[in-house]
């Protein structure tokens, strides 16, 4: 598993430890949080102006304090993705299954390629062109990312059960590519496993902890909770969020406070 984008562990620190801050955190702590993951100050300041061009971060200042802040969407999302990520809500077969189609004008064509994007992200297969599944559980998560994007007026959903000829394990193959994912989860277990015997102490867990849970994040969503009954016996991910429960009640709190110590650090003089 290749190393984090250093926007990719802000995000994880800003989902972690803003939101006790008020969703805000100081450019100096965030330089030192940042410091202590081995990133430096100006790939610091180069991928928050990549967060701040999404609408990710925005400037803000407390107390006379420079520093940044979670935008009112970007708390939504992050709220949404705790559930996805500590929770890990998987759909049982009887559940039955979300279609989603959608028809953009040509006049506003570039929203085709947004919709797309947003449902790919969201852990969407594609049953076949401009045809998008996934586990019917997944409807108010996907309908809320929607309506934030203005994007609902788009698109229709129906709920159903699959009554194609074929069985539905070797469609789910095809709808996503389930070898690519369990790669991915193989890759965590080999990357991370180690960290089962690692050091609890405050600073080498912040560092281990936030490094495994921005590599996790990603993983609920290119899984959507996909049906057990339908995947491999041996499925990986399973082992791979037996291995991120284990190491989170491991390590989260004395990354924690390690953190908080980064962070409430009086300022320079």
């Amino acid at each position: 598993m290749t190393d984090a984008a250093p926007r990719h562990l802000i995000t994880t620190l800003f989902g972690l430890y803003a939101r006790d801050e008020h969703d805000w955190l100081s450019v100096a702590s965030l330089v030192r949080l940042m410091a202590d993951l081995g990133v430096d100050a100006a790939a610091v300041r180069s991928s928050v102006s990549r967060l701040k061009k999404r609408d990710v971060l925005r400037s803000e200042r407390h107390e006379g304090r420079a520093g940044y802040a979670l935008s009112p969407m970007t708390v939504e999302v992050l709220r949404e993705g705790d559930r996805r990520i500590w929770d890990r809500p998987r759909a049982s077969a009887g559940d039955g299954w979300l279609v989603v189609v959608f028809s953009v004008p040509e006049a506003e064509r570039e929203k085709r390629h947004t919709l797309r994007s947003l449902l790919g992200r969201l852990g969407f297969g594609s049953a076949a062109p401009g045809v998008w599944v996934a586990p019917a559980t997944s409807y108010d998560e996907v309908l809320h990312a929607l309506d934030r994007r203005g994007l609902t007026s788009y698109t229709e959903f129906f709920r159903g059960d699959y009554l194609g000829a074929g069985d539905v394990a070797a469609r789910m193959a095809q709808w996503w590519d389930l070898d690519a994912i369990s790669a991915e989860y193989h890759r965590f277990l080999t990357a991370y496993d180690g960290l089962r015997t690692a050091s609890r102490a405050p600073e080498s867990s912040y560092r281990s902890y936030v490094r495994m849970l921005t590599a996790w994040r990603r993983l609920p969503y290119l899984d959507p909770g996909l049906p057990l009954e339908h995947l491999p016996g041996d499925w990986a991910g399973l082992a791979a969020g037996e291995l991120f429960t284990e190491l989170d009640a491991r390590l989260r709190e004395p990354a924690a406070c390690h953190a908080r110590t980064l962070i409430r650090e009086p300022p320079e003089r």
